[in-house]
């Protein structure tokens, strides 16, 4: 799977997590792929509810480390 883009949001709390994430999602073309790397235990679940309410896939949710977290998302097409 091609990553288009990533983003290391460690540090960052809910909302901000899902800001930065929406932010970085708008950048991307439809059926790109964002990885997001997250420590905030909320936002592991927010984050992913959150982007798929918008219609985006989720492609992965995957424990990395000792509190680090990755979520693979596709951007939604515009069909959707």
């Amino acid at each position: 799977m091609k990553i288009n883009r990533n983003i290391d949001i460690r540090g960052e709390i809910c909302p901000m997590t899902f800001v930065k994430t929406k932010l970085a999602i708008e950048e991307l073309k439809e059926g790109e792929v964002l990885e997001i790397i997250l420590d905030h235990l909320p936002a592991l679940e927010n984050v992913p509810r959150s982007l798929k309410d918008e219609g985006h896939e989720i492609l992965g949710v995957e424990k990395i480390s000792g509190k680090d977290w990755r979520i693979v998302v596709k951007k939604r097409s515009s069909s959707k």
